[in-house]
Parts: C-alpha cells; sequence; structure tokens
C-alpha cells in the first residue's frame, strides 16, 4: 500500500504533463499561417532597385518631426521583426510616436547578387532609396536609423555622404569588433570568437565555393549562441506557451521570422568577417569602400548610440567604442532594456521611443 501511495505524485505529475501536452497539440493544429503573419502595418512599396525595396509606412496621424525616417535592418535576417505584430512592433510605433518611417528591404540575394559588396550595398541601394525619399519630401537630407549591420551601413554612409544624413541613430551597432577580447565569453559575442577563430582562407573558401553564404549558415551560428536554449524550444517551451493561444502565436511569428533567413551577399560576407570581424578595420579608420577610407571622424551630424548590455550579440562594448571615434560635438550613448531583438519587438517599447521621439524632436 505504501508503495501504491508513493506513486500518486508521480501519476499526478504524469497526469498534467499529458493533459497540458494535449492542449498544446490541440492549440497548434488550429494554427494557420493567418494567424502568424508579419509586417501588418500598412505600408506602401515608393523604390525598388533590382530585389531592393523601399517602403513607407501608411501614419495614422500626421507626423510632428519634418524630416524622414529611413530605417536599415540587417542583411541576416529580415526588416520583419520590426513589424511583428500590432503591439510588438517597432515601425508601427515610431510612426505613431510622429515620424515619417520608411524601411529598407534587402530581399532574398540571389546569385545575381554575389558580388554586391559595402560599396554597392552604401551607394547604390542606400543612395538610391535616399534620392527618393529626398525628391518626395523636396528635402536634401534625411534621419538614418541603423540596426546591427544596419547600424555599420549606415555609419558608413553617414561617414561616406555626410552631407545626406541630418541625424544618425544606431542601434545595437557595432564599431569595436575586438573590443570583447579582454573577456571573451562564448554566451557573448560568439560571432566574434567564433570568426577570429577562423583563417581568412577558410572565408575566402567559403565565399568562392558557395557565392551567397547561406540564410542557414548564419541561424547555426546564432543557434550555437544559446544552445540549451535551442534544444528546449521545442519541447519545454512549446509546452509552456501551448497553453494559451496568444502566447503560442508569439512563440509561432518569431520562429516564422528566424525561418525566413536570407542569403548574405558573397562579397559584403567576405568584408563583413574578414575587413571587420577579424581585421578591425572599422575602429582603425582603415576600412576601405568603394575605393575610399571610412573616416569616423567625418560623421560629425549629431548622434544617438543605443545599445543593449544584455546583448549576447553584440557585446556593450562593442557598441560603446562608438562615442570617442566620431567627429560628432552631439553625440549621445544611452542603454536601454531588452536584448539584441527584445527591444525590437517587446511589448514595453514606451522608453525605447520616448528616447527616439524626444531625441529627434530636439533636433
Amino acid at each position: 500500500m505504501s508503495t501504491s501511495l508513493s506513486m500518486l505524485p508521480s501519476l499526478s505529475e504524469l497526469a498534467d504533463f499529458g493533459a497540458r501536452a494535449a492542449n498544446a497539440a490541440a492549440l497548434l493544429a488550429e494554427m494557420r499561417d493567418k494567424d502568424v503573419d508579419l509586417a501588418l502595418t500598412p505600408r506602401e512599396e515608393v523604390g525598388r532597385i533590382g530585389g531592393k525595396t523601399l517602403y513607407r509606412i501608411l501614419p495614422r496621424r500626421e507626423p510632428v518631426i519634418p524630416t524622414p525616417v529611413l530605417v536599415v535592418y540587417a542583411m541576416v535576417g529580415r526588416w520583419t521583426v520590426l513589424d511583428l505584430q500590432e503591439d510588438r512592433s517597432f515601425l508601427r510605433n515610431l510612426s505613431e510616436h510622429g515620424s515619417e518611417v520608411y524601411v529598407l528591404d534587402w530581399g532574398h540575394p540571389s546569385q545575381a547578387d554575389r558580388y554586391d559588396d559595402f560599396a554597392d550595398l552604401t551607394d547604390l541601394y542606400m543612395d538610391g532609396f535616399i534620392d527618393t525619399i529626398c525628391d518626395r519630401h523636396r528635402i536634401d537630407k534625411v534621419n538614418l536609423l541603423g540596426i546591427c549591420q544596419g547600424g555599420v551601413l549606415s555609419l558608413c554612409y553617414a561617414a561616406l555622404h555626410p552631407e545626406r544624413v541630418r541625424n544618425l541613430i544606431t542601434c545595437v551597432t557595432p564599431v569595436d569588433f575586438h573590443a570583447d577580447k579582454a573577456e571573451e565569453r562564448l554566451n557573448r559575442g560568439f560571432m566574434n570568437v567564433w570568426t577570429r577563430n577562423l583563417s581568412p582562407e577558410d572565408i575566402d573558401l567559403l565565399v568562392d565555393t558557395m557565392g551567397n553564404v547561406p540564410g542557414e549558415v548564419g541561424g547555426a551560428m546564432f543557434s550555437l549562441m544559446t544552445p540549451l536554449r535551442t534544444l528546449a524550444k521545442y519541447n519545454l517551451t512549446l509546452l509552456e506557451v501551448g497553453q494559451d493561444r496568444a502566447a503560442l502565436a508569439n512563440f509561432l511569428r518569431m520562429e516564422k521570422w528566424l525561418a525566413d533567413r536570407p542569403a548574405h551577399p558573397g562579397e559584403a560576407a567576405r568584408q563583413w568577417l574578414k575587413d571587420l570581424y577579424q581585421r578591425n578595420l572599422l575602429a582603425k579608420n582603415e576600412l576601405l569602400v568603394g575605393g575610399r577610407r571610412v573616416d569616423l571622424k567625418s560623421v560629425t551630424m549629431p548622434v544617438l548610440n543605443i545599445y543593449s548590455e544584455t546583448d549576447h550579440i553584440i557585446p556593450a562594448p562593442a557598441s560603446r567604442a562608438m562615442g570617442d571615434r566620431l567627429g560628432s560635438k552631439d553625440y549621445t550613448a544611452q542603454a536601454v532594456p531588452g536584448g539584441h531583438i527584445g527591444m525590437f519587438c517587446s511589448r514595453n517599447q514606451s522608453k525605447l521611443q520616448t528616447l527616439l521621439t524626444e531625441w529627434l524632436k530636439a533636433r
């Protein structure tokens, strides 16, 4: 009898697990593609260059900031994470706080794009779309907001074309790719450590063999940053969020975004990995884009640099290193809550949006 009684808690736990698993399975079976659609904020296409597209977020109120904002996201992920859902949309919130918002969609590069390098990204696509915005508004400068890799490209553009940028905002943007060397940690800046331990010949072989670097390569690297979380999310995490339809939908939207990994244009990837991660040329003012040296002292417009102390992809020191390298006399660095992705798709974006809006209004 005592043995049977001692089994009761285990049987109860097993029954509870079974009920939770059944509930999660039932909710999952009800989900359809339309239930987890991304990027639903109304927008219009206003420009296209090859497979790259410029969208304008359709405002629901009159903008209070006169200069439009061009948002440039990374190429290793889709911009749609900035418009994950209505109550978690960075772009919608930026627009509703009073900015005229445009976003650059890098698309899915094909083999026709394999020779695109940093000069193509900045001087062809970014410059061309900035022309489009300026023509539409009859202005000669835009506000530029770059995120992660898009922040690096925005920084390069601002240094090479300072006359086209009124204000520059960088978010979770690395400048000194070796700032973490004093305290290398695989759970913070894994890509830094991994890439520094490749030989330049390894990178050349990757690009020369594959042309564009498949999105799955970057996806695998990001998964290795948090291996236990990656292993657990399709069982323990899915079981947990599967008890609530809204939580399950949030989980599936993020998984849908993670699965949509664009390839990276080969020559831009070669520069990104060799010139920045390995040789740290941006921080040294030795990076060449289209034969021109990127001199960070040429960045003289007001700059707002936003970073996260808990960013596991871009270590905070890599972003904080920006300040003393710029030529701007109006430089603000601000840490905000949230991780590398979380700060742009959490429900609580009020601090970030207020910071962005008030900083732009003042300038």
